[in-house]
């Protein structure tokens, strides 16, 4: 469930408040009374962390390592496009 930030327009209070993203928003302030409470859009916490994530994350090494390299020769000596194949 999401975290919510609030303020009320007439008191200038903020809270916070954990709802369920189907709760109705809160409209009556608990410091004054007002019906003036606003749900804030404020940045969210979320974060990834560590690499593999983005696009932008391809491992440079990985490219030449020296596995792909093995599996590249041996996939070329027995490709039946080079005529080397069982």
């Amino acid at each position: 469930m999401p975290i919510y930030e609030y303020e009320c327009g007439a008191c200038h209070y903020r809270m916070d408040k954990l709802q369920k993203f189907a709760d109705a928003p809160l409209v009556e302030c608990p410091e004054c009374g007002e019906a003036a409470l606003k749900k804030l859009v404020s940045p969210g916490s979320f974060s990834l962390k560590g690499s593999g994530w983005y696009a932008s994350d391809a491992p440079q090494s990985r490219k030449n390592s020296p596995s792909d390299t093995r599996c590249a020769k041996a996939c070329q000596a027995n490709c039946p496009a080079n005529g080397s194949a069982e």
